[in-house]
């Protein structure tokens, strides 16, 4: 029974769709929920977020590829300033495609410019009455941008009084977007990791045809088993499934054993699952030259790689709050001037300094500190300025103390 369906679109569409986003439907089904018929006024903006290698971009292009909707897709890595994008996207919406590069055909400096010009490719194209998507792909390099571009993406339906929905996608979540004067607040989708029964099957559906599917199958349940706690990444395994199916094989090509023969082809590419697992995203050498090392007998030398345990990626703030924690805790307060400041003054060595100067502050513990100092510190080592939101008051670590602080 179709997953898919919407009164819009042809069923066949929408299960052609269905079959090349596996294990994506409920996020599709949310979008095409939320596009509703071609000429129905769309949300302004949305944003998706999730981690590397979750179906961010493929769903997207799958998507508006598959239902031949009107859109624009831009990398913000690659249009680097504000100039550029808004360019970029004046090119692809004259040409209705971002195969052919060629010129703007008028200068866009400012973003009025753009608005001004936007409204004319539409018109030009026919487009008054359809709802023209424009993706952002790697949105977090917006911030890097001026102040104005961002609240003006969101708010671009308002602007050019036209049906356009922008959808940013980004690795960050929107928190670390929010600008501190405001802004229109778009719908927020989330794309989790694929699980490991959706990484099986997403895998499992590239099995070579002169071999059955459950014989690679049950290669990649193998590979997941050994790989699955040090990456996630959905490209990379595809990359490292690729690269030791034909060691994989050697038993059943060789006649030694049969597709059904897990234990034998086991115990055959369990050591160069281990040899490749030590090796998980570096790309030290080439596949051809990775393929000979398999075939060597001896065994190679210790390649430093990543740990055989999960890596946990702490949130932004809290990485900085636990930094600020340990500098108050084993720094004196009298020293904060001196670090923290960059135009303190000359600062004298006194007699009390110099009397402890020998005596490390490591082999005396952490100390209590105020949340006061703990902030002033995470205000400095920060980069971008941080405003005082309860999401950063949640994260503190209260250890105990009626006014001091302490790391744990």
């Amino acid at each position: 029974m179709p997953i898919l369906e919407h009164p819009a679109y042809p069923p066949a569409t929408l299960l052609c769709l269905e079959s090349l986003v596996p294990c994506r439907e409920s996020q599709v089904s949310m979008l095409l929920s939320i596009f509703g018929e071609r000429q129905q006024l769309s949300f302004p903006s949305i944003f998706i977020y999730g981690h590397t290698s979750s179906g961010k971009t493929y769903v997207m292009k799958t998507l508006l590829n598959t239902l031949q909707l009107p859109h624009v897709f831009v990398n913000c890595v690659e249009c680097f300033t504000s100039r550029l994008l808004l360019e970029e996207i004046l090119i692809q919406l004259h040409n209705g495609s971002s195969e052919t590069k060629q010129a703007s055909p008028v200068p866009c400096d400012t973003f009025n410019d753009f608005v001004r010009l936007f409204k004319q490719a539409l018109t030009s194209q026919n487009l008054q009455d359809q709802t023209v998507y424009v993706v952002l792909d790697r949105a977090e390099q917006l911030r890097e941008m001026e102040a104005n571009v961002l609240p003006a993406f969101l708010r671009l339906q308002e602007l050019t009084d036209r049906n356009v929905t922008v959808i940013l996608l980004s690795e960050i979540v929107w928190e670390m977007f929010r600008p501190n004067t405001g802004c229109f607040e778009p719908f927020i989708l989330y794309f989790p990791d694929y699980s490991i029964g959706h990484l099986q099957k997403i895998l499992s559906q590239n099995h070579p045809p002169e071999y059955s599917a459950d014989f690679y199958s049950a290669y990649i349940n193998i590979l997941l088993g050994v790989f699955y706690m040090v990456c996630r990444d959905l490209k990379e395994l595809q990359h490292l499934a690729a690269l030791n199916f034909s060691k994989y094989c050697e038993p059943v090509v060789r006649r030694e054993a049969k597709e059904r023969d897990t234990r034998k082809l086991w115990k055959n590419i369990e050591p160069h699952l281990k040899k490749a697992m030590q090796t998980v995203y570096l790309r030290e050498i080439s596949s051809s030259q990775w393929e000979r090392l398999q075939c060597e007998e001896e065994e190679p030398g210790q390649i430093k790689g990543l740990s055989a345990h999960a890596h946990v990626e702490l949130p932004y703030y809290s990485k900085f709050l636990l930094i600020a924690a340990y500098l108050a805790s084993y720094n004196p307060a009298r020293t904060d001037k001196r670090f923290f400041l960059k135009h303190h003054g000359k600062i004298k060595k006194t007699n009390f300094m110099k009397k402890h100067e020998k005596t490390s502050n490591h082999l005396l513990g952490p100390k209590p500190f105020p949340l006061d100092r703990l902030l002033a510190i995470l205000y400095s080592i920060v980069d971008n300025r941080v405003a005082p939101t309860a999401n950063i008051f949640s994260q503190h670590i209260y250890c105990g103390h009626d006014e001091n602080w302490t790391i744990c």
